[in-house]
């Protein structure tokens, strides 16, 4: 199954959760992530039980410290 993280295609297996797209991405565990679906944010509880659909845009946003 075909999304984009990123506005990259990325192929996932169908009824892939996001924890699991994330760990293809080496990203899973992170702290300091944010993570929106088709720009709805999804909760951090919610990526273990949140299935992904064909051509779902994911945005993977990462904090970062500075000034």
């Amino acid at each position: 199954m075909n999304i984009y993280i990123n506005s990259k295609p990325q192929d996932v297996p169908q009824e892939s959760k996001i924890a699991e797209a994330l760990l293809s991405l080496d990203i899973a565990g992170s702290k300091g992530i944010a993570i929106a679906v088709n720009d709805n944010v999804v909760p951090r509880a919610e990526w273990e039980t949140y299935a992904l659909k064909v051509n779902d845009q994911l945005t993977v946003i990462k904090a970062t410290q500075g000034g």
